[in-house]
């Protein structure tokens, strides 16, 4: 059975509303007095990365692989504190930025899931 997150590619048609949702997630993420202390002050490069890590893992080319290597998503976190409240606020962001870009409206019920379960091993802090 193929996974259904890396088959949404498919579907979107371009690479776009990927980065819309990248958008529209950092605004949010801009303004949130909870993740923005994780984040550097210049966010082009976060944005880039996560933009091109999602179209990689939605299944279109690997531009995160070929410029990043394995992806390693828990080890290159592991520098950040992330705990329940971290995880809590980057979920609250990402559902909010995904029910703003249209192409996604199909997808959100598998990508609630696929980003819960994400963050949730993100969590390198007790609390």
């Amino acid at each position: 059975m193929q996974d259904p997150v890396s088959q949404i590619y498919k579907t979107l048609g371009s690479e776009q509303p990927i980065y819309k949702l990248v958008d529209e997630f950092y605004s949010r993420v801009e303004q949130d007095s909870v993740l923005r202390p994780l984040y550097p002050e210049d966010l082009m490069a976060p944005k880039r990365h996560l933009a091109i890590f999602l179209v990689q893992r939605f299944g279109g080319p690997t531009t995160y692989s070929n410029e990043r290597g394995h992806p390693r998503m828990r080890a290159r976190h592991m520098p950040f504190k992330i705990g329940v409240k971290e995880k809590d606020a980057w979920m609250a962001n990402m559902i909010v930025a995904l029910s703003t870009v249209p192409e996604f409206k199909m997808h959100i019920p598998l990508l609630q899931e696929y980003f819960e379960e994400f963050a949730t091993f993100m969590i390198n802090q007790p609390h």
